[in-house]
């Protein structure tokens, strides 16, 4: 099918509140860091901000960014809103489109049960209002993989309302503070999708896929507390976790089932709001902070230099870093809602108000929902702060990186070593090879097993920490070895002849005069120096706190001023 397309805009805007200093730019498209936690010693756009509001001079010129969010998720269900047609990712197009789907007269709609369950459980979740009469609207508006003409929507009576979603930052110079934040949700509501527009540039034509139309779409608006484009990108990440933890939607942003929609303004304090502008269809966390974090420089700077805002639609230029001009919203879009005609309001109960004889198949019990409603991350990560112990910068770097939790979880199960060692080694040297690769948690070549048998090796002192790390490096690079064979090939055992041991230290001991001179003087850079020359000549196969106490009692007591502590 090919047919030409007449673009138009799209819904409603909403605003959050960030404030900048004008000393504080940067280069656009600078980077946040990741979604919860900066790189170590890398100051993110959140920590500028901050810090630019404190540091506030006299004279300087202020400026109050407003950014807003709606954010789409696709409900994860068997079939579409109000048809029977499945849904199927990357399916043959046009495959999975039924007589309703493909708007053919005559044909009505039929609610989706489980959409409905899902918004309300997604509702509860985020501590929303959820309310018991819902109404269905018509939203009118052309696009050529919009079959109808019109969106089946919830404008008029949504069905959650006045929800809250709370998020976390990690600022510091080391990451190492953790700052709580809420940002409000004004509403949820149900409605469709439209299909999927393929431009074919070689063939100067543009070919319609229907498979995504009429599927069940989460419509979560944001009201104005955020403060940059990190924050936003936080809390997206956030609810992406939580969607994710409800099972309500797989919330895959690669794949289109998250996508976010950002408006974006600057004015000064005290004055009236500034014009405008969005950017839209964002499918990534790290993307969305860029383009937010772009757009508010740009529009400062063009300020300041005299010229204006224009009320427009951009997109973001991930490959330039940028934000590029779509079309302009100057004239007002009139979408003319009306109340869905075939639809009759959606009435749900609680508990109280459940009629005495309802069938449970026909009726949605918000009180049965909320029983449903599995452990959320926020409960997550104060288990593991709690139960092993953990800063809680490292539980949420945990939850952050997608399969990395329960990657954690199946080591602390297999292994003797503490829990403050498992996550030390999992978020430095596993998580850190992986970031070096681009590797996900589900491509890593080392498994927990691996892992775990490695960590009970350096628990029962058969290999140094040094050896350890260099069995880490041949599991990731062999795959299919086991640490005990690795260890064995390498020779990587710690030394168990004490003797042999003793006779090293006094041959290093000779070698390097001066510096058993110095550690005879107190000097404690001399014993760890003779410490790294032992274990060099060992190979890294010996204890460092054997070679200290070898390399101590070689030594008369009375000839050692040892420092004190």
């Amino acid at each position: 099918m090919a047919a030409p397309v007449l673009r138009c805009c799209c819904s409603g805007r909403r605003w959050a509140f960030a404030c900048i200093d004008r000393g504080s730019r940067h280069g656009r498209g600078a980077p946040t860091g990741s979604w919860f936690c900066g790189k170590r010693g890398q100051r993110s756009v959140a920590q500028q901000l901050l810090s630019a509001a404190q540091k506030l001079r006299k004279g300087e010129h202020e400026w109050t960014a407003v950014v807003g969010l709606e954010i789409h998720a696709q409900i994860s269900s068997n079939s579409k809103l109000f048809s029977g047609s499945k849904v199927h990712f990357a399916a043959p197009p046009n495959s999975l489109v039924s007589f309703f789907d493909a708007s053919l007269p005559g044909t009505l709609p039929v609610l989706n049960r489980r959409c409905v369950e899902a918004a309300v459980m997604t509702g509860l979740a985020l501590n929303c209002h959820i309310n018991k009469k819902s109404l269905f609207d018509r939203k009118h508006y052309f696009y050529a993989d919009l079959p109808a003409g019109y969106q089946i929507t919830q404008q008029r009576l949504p069905i959650a309302v006045n929800g809250s979603l709370a998020y976390s930052i990690c600022t510091g110079k080391k990451q190492s503070q953790v700052i709580s934040k809420t940002v409000r949700i004004k509403q949820i509501q149900l409605e469709q999708d439209s299909g999927k527009t393929l431009h074919d540039d070689f063939r100067s034509q543009t070919l319609i896929d229907l498979n995504r139309a009429g599927i069940g779409l989460l419509e979560v608006v944001l009201e104005p507390d955020m403060s940059c484009g990190e924050e936003a990108a936080t809390a997206v990440r956030e609810l992406q976790l939580i969607l994710q933890a409800l099972g309500t939607s797989q919330a895959i942003m690669a794949d289109g089932q998250l996508r976010v929609d950002a408006n974006i303004s600057v004015h000064h304090p005290g004055e009236p709001l500034g014009v405008r502008t969005e950017v839209k269809n964002l499918n990534s966390a790290r993307f969305l902070a860029k383009a937010i974090d772009y757009e508010i420089q740009r529009q400062i700077k063009e300020l300041e230099n005299g010229g204006e805002i224009l009320n427009e639609t951009r997109s973001f230029d991930y490959k330039l870093g940028c934000t590029v001009p779509m079309r302009d919203k100057e004239g007002k879009q009139d979408y003319r809602f009306i109340p869905e005609p075939n639809l009759p309001p959606l009435v749900i109960y609680d508990s109280a108000s459940l009629p005495a004889n309802a069938d449970p198949q026909q009726v949605i019990n918000i009180d049965r929902i909320r029983e449903q409603i599995p452990e959320l991350p926020s409960v997550t990560r104060e288990k593991l702060v709690q139960q092993y112990g953990m800063l809680p910068e490292h539980s949420l770097t945990l939850l952050n990186e997608v399969g990395l939790l329960e990657f954690f979880q199946n080591v602390i199960k297999e292994t003797r070593a503490e829990p403050k060692k498992v996550t030390s080694w999992v978020l430095n040297t596993f998580l850190g090879f992986l970031k070096q690769e681009n590797l996900a948690v589900s491509e890593s070549p080392v498994t927990p097993s691996a892992l775990a048998e490695l960590l009970n090796l350096l628990d029962r002192k058969a290999i140094s920490s040094a050896a350890a790390k260099q069995v880490f490096e041949e599991l990731w690079r062999n795959e299919g070895k086991t640490p005990a064979q690795i260890v064995s090939e390498k020779q990587l055992e710690l030394m168990q002849d004490r003797e042999a041991l003793e006779q090293l230290c006094h041959a290093v001991m000779e070698e390097h005069p001066q510096v058993v001179m110095d550690m005879k003087k107190g000097n404690p850079r001399a014993i760890n120096k003779l410490i790294g020359l032992v274990r060099k000549a060992t190979l890294n196969r010996a204890d460092p706190t054997v070679i200290k106490e070898t390399l101590e009692k070689q030594l008369s007591p009375r000839d050692v001023s040892r420092p004190s502590a």
